[in-house]
């Protein structure tokens, strides 16, 4: 225990299993392998237990020592920082444009909304809506509390994101344009977002989580969405309406403008005001060509060339997405049937599930030792989809076609889970090469990743008028990232004789995150409460000042000019 706490004092903070221990307690810690003779580096990465990478198609510390030479060490770390930007690409479209349309189907199927205000029901912006927003960084936390030596990531992504949406974006919001806040929602947001905080802030000072922790973060969540029910509940009993009023409760669209067509690239019906008035005439061949078709090219030749550029990139992800994630869209007249495509989804999504479930471990896993998974999984989904594709037609979608937005939902998780672990994986080897704590990388690459859709998207609805809905999601999106985070990462760690999940903050750098988060909750609920919720530039400037600030002192701590005097 004592060599343990020694190998991961550089790392920030780390869950650690008590039985995982006994591996690696002799073991040094992976980041001094900068420290031995750049001719060692590979046997050292081969031979020690703490650079072994969990999960993952990659094993980037063996790549950038072994399969690169020591010369060519930038030209790595180069390719590494650009294949960061892409996962984040990856991360993003599936989340925006597969993963939450799906999860909006499933609501729909589920009686969740019933009518067609559906996006203003408050149990399905504080549950889906949630869910599909926050996406990358559950899962990106998840991934990142399943192995003691990255966990410090999901510290400092899940504290480093909240400093950032709570000071920047909000922020942001107030000096594109000042508003009033909505008081109610604001105060009860800001409250049980501090109150995680503080939860959060304990279990680091006891250095451990319980079961009954865990689970007490999942069932706070619970109890906000209660909140949040019943007080719009009351809300619209006193003003005597059934529908909420314009104003907290607004659609959470739009979305980035110059991305409208995201319908069309999770469905393939790009220009589709231009399409002929008798589809039925249609054949199979064309439906699955139009399909799969990622561009509009009307737009593209109206759009800027940076936009061009952008789309470029995203292209690759969206004909891969398209081919192996179903997307059910309850808006159209037929709910984004398309025949010939969603019979190939039959067989591409499973294959899809398994070959990503434990890095295809499940998938290339042999049947008596004779038949492969995957070769089962191929045979029954051709089975299936060739009887779908007889007993359907290319105009009318079949009844039970919901089931594809729940396998469009999983195969879309399974996507993300992939390349947060891809992620993750590729921020720990970049710790190792510039030896940086999971931490520093936490609060600033991932976090900044993770938030860059969120902020885009926040700040784009404060210019198209409703500011006082982007400063709401600023404070209840992020409630769901760290209890859901934090609750569920710790719970999936912990087994039946292991109900007990240590997270040893061994670095300052940990305590001064927490604490600017629970700070700057504390000035949002002072100044804008003494300001009775008139939020202009002077709000915006202040938050922002104080991120610029936060990042300085983070730093300064992380490269020990800033310590505690004690040794």
């Amino acid at each position: 225990l004592v060599l343990e706490g020694a190998a991961v004092a550089h790392h920030g903070v780390h869950p650690v299993h008590v039985h995982q221990l006994g591996g690696t307690a002799g073991a040094s810690p992976c980041w001094e392998v900068r420290k031995h003779n750049s001719s060692e580096w590979c046997r050292f990465v081969r031979s020690n237990p703490d650079c072994q990478l969990e999960g993952g198609f990659l094993d980037y510390l063996e790549g950038v020592f072994c399969v690169f030479p020591p010369r060519l060490l930038p030209l790595a770390v180069t390719l590494y920082a650009l294949w960061l930007l892409y996962l984040f690409i990856i991360l993003s479209v599936t989340a925006e444009k597969f993963f939450c349309p799906n999860l909006s189907a499933i609501s729909t199927n589920l009686k969740l909304s019933h009518n067609v205000f559906s996006l203003t029901s408050p149990l399905h912006g504080v549950t889906f809506l949630a869910f599909g927003n926050g996406a990358p960084d559950v899962f990106s936390a998840v991934v990142a509390f399943s192995n003691p030596r990255t966990a410090g990531l999901a510290i400092g992504a899940i504290f480093g994101a909240g400093v950032f949406v709570t000071t920047v974006v909000a922020g942001g919001i107030a000096l594109v344009k000042p508003f009033t806040a909505a008081s109610r929602p604001f105060l009860r947001d800001v409250i049980f977002y501090m109150v995680a905080v503080f939860l959060t802030f304990v279990v680091l000072y006891f250095g451990r989580i319980t079961l009954g922790e865990a689970l007490g973060y999942l069932g706070l969540y619970v109890f906000y969405v209660f909140t949040v029910v019943l007080c719009t509940w009351i809300h619209r009993r006193q003003r005597g309406e059934g529908l909420p009023p314009p104003g907290h409760w607004e659609p959470e669209m739009p979305t980035d403008a110059e991305e409208q067509e995201s319908s069309g690239t999770n469905s393939g019906d790009y220009g589709e005001e231009y399409r002929p008035l008798l589809p039925s005439r249609e054949t199979s061949l064309h439906i699955l060509r139009a399909a799969l078709s990622p561009l509009d090219y009307l737009k593209w030749r109206r759009k800027p060339w940076y936009w061009r550029l952008f789309k470029v990139l995203k292209v690759p992800v969206e004909m891969v997405l398209l081919l192996t994630v179903p997307v059910v869209d309850p808006d159209k007249d037929d709910l984004n049937w398309k025949r010939p495509l969603n019979c190939l989804h039959v067989l591409t999504s499973p294959l899809l599930c398994i070959l990503t479930l434990k890095s295809g471990a499940y998938g290339l896993y042999q049947i008596q030792g004779v038949f492969p998974v995957w070769g089962l999984v191929t045979l029954v989904g051709s089975i299936l989809a060739i009887i779908i594709f007889i007993t359907t037609s290319n105009e009318e979608p079949p009844k039970y076609h919901c089931v594809f937005a729940f396998l469009g939902f999983l195969a879309s998780a399974m996507w993300i889970n992939a390349a947060a672990t891809e992620l993750v994986n590729i921020l720990r080897t970049l710790g190792v090469i510039f030896q940086l704590s999971n931490t520093v990388l936490g609060l600033t690459l991932l976090a900044w990743g993770n938030s860059i859709g969120d902020t885009f998207s926040d700040l784009t609805m404060a210019r198209h008028g409703y500011p006082r809905m982007a400063f709401s999601a600023c404070f209840g999106g992020i409630i769901f990232n760290i209890l859901v985070g934090v609750g569920l990462g710790c719970l999936l760690q912990m087994t039946s004789s292991q109900l007990v999940v240590k997270l040893e903050p061994d670095s300052l750098l940990v305590w001064i995150l927490a604490g600017a988060l629970g700070l700057s909750l504390v000035f949002s609920f002072v100044s804008v409460t003494a300001q009775c919720f008139q939020l202009g530039k002077a709000y915006g400037i202040c938050l922002i000042l104080y991120y610029l600030a936060f990042v300085c002192v983070a730093l300064l701590t992380e490269f020990r000019v800033i310590h505690l005097s004690a040794g």
